[in-house]
């Protein structure tokens, strides 16, 4: 494949790649200039390729390798764990999570095994991608098998939507991210959290105090990064791949073709307006608020879990005896925790944690914002503690450069959320 026929996510992921891996140390822009061809020439002469600059077939997929962070090795005469650590610049005790049941003194020889790279995968220094989020959830199970998931169903455009799980502790709970498409920086929040304690618990260690054994004896943590990902891939990559929707979608974002304004999925629904909880009263106030049916932002569809996400999303809680639910956006750092006076006593004492834990204020909800959500549906229908979290300041989709202090302040409120 010529470097022509790529998409901009694609050169931005590569470009974020060589950038961990030290290559390239400029913009990541999605743009193949002459500093990224450089970079490229770097890498293919450190791996016995080409060195052309041109991401041709065999530069894609050793790229591909490093992107998803272990190559697989057949075990040969003589072999030990350690020097196989050593000749892949790696760490034993990565190979030994990654293999379950191997035995580091007696190993087979012709055993094929999986060799994690010594790095983390998730990466928080390019626009995610649905496409990004669901190769990292495959390399995730590959370096960690005792993480398990499954798809919940299917997007409008038909991309999974997946749910992860980790624990198998009685304690479970719900964290979800990305309802809204252009908030798509609550999905690598979600997933670095993820790597981060999937990497600690291996070694049985502790994160800001929590021992993350602990936490996966005594909880089961149940996670949607992306609820909305064909939002997210309109917002990132435009409408140009929708063909004949593309027309409709620029239409119902007031005839413009830049998406950053977009939170709803597809179809022009807003999933954080789509569930059944004072679902027709925020439907007679649409007119108030200008909607008078798809758009960008919103509209509550045509009826309470009309869209396969928001259903999907649904079903799962459903199914689940759950403690509590996190439902991650990124507006105003606060915290929200009420829904009409249903939500239990234990609610306020669990959100002034969460606000102590992250620095977030713990606040209460406009009219505009407590009808129809997620957070809302659930406690309404189960009287049990749910929380909107609001990580992020500034107008969506927010820079990248607030990850980090995203990130600082969530990790221990998602610990803590597993087994208050």
């Amino acid at each position: 494949m010529h470097l022509d026929n790529l998409s901009k996510s694609r050169i931005r992921e590569i470009q974020g790649l060589l950038n961990k891996l030290g290559y390239y140390t400029y913009i990541i822009d999605g743009i193949l200039g002459n500093y990224s061809k450089n970079a490229i020439k770097n890498f293919q002469n450190d791996n016995n390729l080409n060195e052309t600059g041109q991401l041709d077939a065999q530069t894609l997929n050793r790229i591909d390798q490093f992107i998803m962070g272990y190559v697989p090795y057949t075990i040969q005469k003589g072999d030990t764990l350690y020097n196989i650590a050593n000749a892949f610049k790696t760490n034993v005790w990565r190979i030994i999570a990654a293999n379950p049941g191997i035995n580091p003194f007696m190993l087979e020889i012709g055993q094929s095994i999986i060799i994690p790279l010594n790095y983390q995968v998730v990466p928080t220094n390019v626009p995610y991608t649905y496409d990004i989020m669901e190769n990292n959830i495959l390399a995730l199970k590959k370096r960690y098998p005792m993480m398990m998931y499954e798809s919940i169903g299917e997007s409008v455009d038909g991309r999974q939507l997946y749910h992860i799980t980790i624990g198998n502790g009685s304690n479970h709970v719900i964290y979800n991210g990305t309802h809204h498409a252009n908030e798509w920086i609550t999905s690598p929040l979600l997933m670095k959290w993820l790597e981060n304690f999937l990497e600690v618990y291996v070694r049985r260690g502790t994160i800001r105090g929590y021992n993350t054994e602990d936490i996966w004896n005594r909880a089961t943590i149940h996670i949607v990064p992306m609820v909305n990902p064909d939002g997210v891939d309109l917002v990132i990559n435009g409408a140009t791949e929708y063909g004949k929707n593309k027309e409709q979608l620029i239409a119902w974002n007031f005839d413009s073709d830049d998406f950053d304004d977009w939170k709803s999925n597809i179809r022009g629904v807003d999933l954080n307006r789509n569930y059944n909880a004072g679902w027709q009263e925020y439907k007679d106030l649409e007119g108030e608020f200008g909607i008078t049916g798809p758009g960008p932002y919103l509209f509550a569809g045509t009826a309470p879990e009309s869209e396969p996400e928001s259903f999907a999303m649904a079903n799962l809680t459903r199914n689940i005896v759950t403690r509590l639910v996190l439902a991650y956006h990124t507006q105003g750092q606060v915290i929200f925790w009420q829904f009409r006076d249903l939500q239990p006593e234990v609610s306020v004492v669990i959100g002034d944690a969460f606000a102590r834990a992250s620095g977030y204020e713990l606040a209460s909800e406009t009219l505009s914002q407590s009808l129809a959500g997620y957070k809302d549906w659930y406690i309404q229908d189960f009287r049990k503690p749910g929380y909107t979290i609001e990580a992020g300041l500034g107008e969506n989709p927010l820079p990248l450069d607030q990850f980090d202090m995203m990130y600082e302040n969530n990790e221990e409120l998602l610990l803590l959320a597993s087994i208050i």
